[in-house]
Parts: structure tokens; sequence; C-alpha cells
């Protein structure tokens, strides 16, 4: 997080990749917050977690996988913390340019 943090905040505002950066690291405690809860739920009784605890760990995975994405489009699409000339406007990977 302290890595993200700090090339966080040398990203100039109004980019993409602020925006990204921010839903990116937001998310990543999103994920935190729903790993928690789950394993707080699960403490009473690990050999058989109530089902909400099993969701809380569906939901927590499935906003890390899209938090993965987004930090991969950090680094390798608008190429953050890897190329100071890197470009922070850069499309979505997901849309072709013609």
């Amino acid at each position: 997080a302290i890595p993200g943090i700090i090339d966080w905040l040398s990203i100039p505002s109004g980019t993409r990749a602020k925006k990204i950066g921010a839903v990116h690291g937001l998310g990543n405690v999103l994920v935190l917050a729903l790993f928690g809860l789950s394993w707080l739920q699960r403490r009473s009784n690990p050999q058989n977690p109530p089902s909400s605890a099993r969701g809380l760990s569906l939901a927590g995975a499935a906003v890390g996988g899209f938090t993965a994405w987004l930090g991969g489009e950090l680094v390798y699409r608008l190429r953050v913390g890897v190329d100071r000339g890197a470009d922070l406007d850069a499309p979505n990977s997901l849309i072709e340019e013609a």
C-alpha cells in the first residue's frame, strides 16, 4: 500500500491514471474490510461458517480481482511508477483503438 500511495501522490490531478489509482486503492481497502468481516464471522465456528461469511469472502475475491485488473491497467497500460514519460490518459485496454 505504501508504494502505491507514493505513486498515486505523484500522479498529476485530472488524469485518468489518478482516477483509476483512487478506485484501485479504495477498492483494496474494501477487499480488506470484506475479508476481515468474513473472518470475524468465522471465528466462533470455523468448521461450519455461516453462509454470510462465505458470501463476504466471495465478494472480497470478486472485488480483489477487479482491483488487480485496475492495478494492471495502472502499471502496464498507463505505466504509472514505471516511466516518467508515461501516457497518463491512455485509453482503456479493453477498447481497441481504430
